[in-house]
C-alpha cells in the first residue's frame, strides 16, 4: 500500500483553506483544513504527516498554536510550514525559532507551495530512515518495514517478531480476509504445528497494544481477519 501523506491545513480564510486541500488532494495527499486554531485542536493534531498554519488568525495565532504542537509529544515531531501575509525579517525568525521547517508569504503560488511541501515531506522522511517503500501508514498507525518496527503517532509500540508480522500482513491489503490457517502458513515455521487459537492470542495482543486503531482489526466469523481502512 502506497503512503499516503495526511496533511492539516490550518487557515481562517475558509476559501483559501478550500483551495489548498482540492489542490493536495490532486497531488495525492490526504488533506484536513480548520478554520480556526481552535478548532484545529478540537479535531485532534496527532497522527498528521505536516501542519500548514497561517501566523494571523482570531484568537489564538498560528505561532501559538505551533508552540502548543512543539510541546505536545505527539506532536512535537510533525513539521510545520507556515503560511502568512506577515514576512518582516522578525516573522521569520519567530517562526524557525518555534520549529518551523518552512516559512511561505503570501499571497503564493499554488505550484510553489505544492514543490515546498514536497521538499518538507521528502526531507522529514530522510531524517527518519522513512521511504513510501519501507513505510506502510494508515492515519498515525506506522510500520517501517526496513526497521521492523511500529509507531503511533510518532511513539514506538513494542511487539514480538509474530505479531509485527500478523500486523504488516494486514495492513500491506486492507479489506482482503485472511484464514486463521492463511496467517499460520505465511508466518509460522512449516515445522512447527500451531493452533488456530495461536493467531487468536497474537491476534488479541496486536488490539491491546495499537489502542483506537484495534477496531480495524476485524474477525469474519468462520472466515478469519481484516483491516478495516
Amino acid at each position: 500500500m502506497e503512503k499516503k501523506y495526511r496533511i492539516l491545513v490550518v487557515d481562517d480564510e475558509q476559501d483559501l483553506c478550500e483551495i489548498l486541500r482540492f489542490n493536495l488532494e490532486i497531488e495525492g495527499y490526504e488533506a484536513m483544513t480548520a478554520n480556526s486554531a481552535e478548532e484545529a485542536l478540537e479535531m485532534g493534531m496527532a497522527g498528521y504527516d505536516l501542519f500548514l498554519l497561517d501566523v494571523m488568525m482570531d484568537g489564538m495565532s498560528g505561532f501559538a498554536l505551533a508552540k502548543k504542537l512543539k510541546e505536545n509529544d505527539s506532536t512535537s515531531h510533525i513539521p510545520i510550514i507556515f503560511l502568512t501575509a506577515r514576512d518582516t525579517e522578525n516573522d521569520t525568525v519567530t517562526g524557525f525559532n518555534l520549529g518551523a521547517d518552512d516559512y511561505i508569504a503570501k499571497p503564493f503560488s499554488i505550484r510553489e507551495l505544492l514543490l515546498r511541501v514536497k521538499a518538507v515531506l521528502r526531507r522529514t522522511a530522510a531524517q527518519n530512515g522513512d521511504t513510501d517503500e519501507e513505510v506502510i501508514r494508515y492515519e498515525g498507525l506506522v510500520i517501517n518495514i526496513g526497521r521492523k518496527s511500529v509507531s503511533i503517532d510518532g511513539v514506538d509500540v513494542p511487539m514480538t517478531k509474530t505479531e509485527f508480522e500478523l500486523l504488516y500482513m494486514l495492513l500491506k491489503e486492507p479489506g482482503r480476509v485472511f484464514s486463521r490457517q492463511e496467517l499460520i502458513d505465511r508466518i509460522w515455521s512449516k515445522d512447527v504445528y500451531v493452533l488456530d487459537r495461536t493467531v487468536d492470542v497474537n491476534i488479541t495482543r496486536i488490539r491491546k497494544k495499537i489502542g483506537e486503531y484495534s477496531k480495524r482489526i476485524v474477525t469474519r466469523l468462520g472466515f478469519g481477519y481484516y483491516f478495516d481502512a
